[in-house]
Parts: structure tokens; sequence; C-alpha cells
């Protein structure tokens, strides 16, 4: 599956303190230039103590380098929200 590929990758690149990888494509079938795998768009919530000092852009920057070779095939769309720590560690209680 996709989604245990993009949580393996950043895992093991970005160690975050709090992943969620969440499968959207069913939200997004048939629509144009979407491919019809069920397993094209995804949403990424994710805190990392790697993004300490780093603007959103820059953290959004490392997880597309992370998987860049997962982008555009088979990841059609990705939305990435960045979580500050201490949000990611009340969503983990």
């Amino acid at each position: 599956m996709i989604s245990d590929k993009i949580t393996q990758l950043l895992n093991k690149s970005l160690s975050p303190t709090y992943l969620q990888v969440i499968n959207d494509s069913d939200k997004h079938a048939g629509h144009a230039q979407s491919p019809d795998t069920g397993e094209s768009h995804f949403a990424i919530e994710i805190a990392s103590d790697k993004f300490h000092n780093h603007s959103t852009v820059q953290c959004h920057r490392m997880i597309y380098d992370v998987l860049a070779d997962l982008m555009n095939n088979p990841i059609h769309a990705l939305s990435i929200r960045v979580l500050p720590k201490a949000r990611a560690r009340s969503m983990q209680a």
C-alpha cells in the first residue's frame, strides 16, 4: 500500500514524533487527471524535531524531498499539515 510506503519513508527520514497518513483517494474518484487506483490522494499530519527552527515552507520541502520518488506517480495529490510539537503531543493523548 502506498500509505504504508509514505509512512515508512517519513519515519526513516524525519523521525516524526507524530504522524498520520490518510488516504483521501475515495473523495476524489473520477476527477480529471486522477488515476482510479484508490491510492493517489493523501493527507499527512506530521510533527518532527527535525522541523525545529524551519518555516512551514521549509518543512513541506523536506517532506516533498523524502517522497520525491512517489510524487506524480503514484501520488497525484498531497495535503500536508505540519503540527507544532505541543499540538502533536496533545493529539497522542
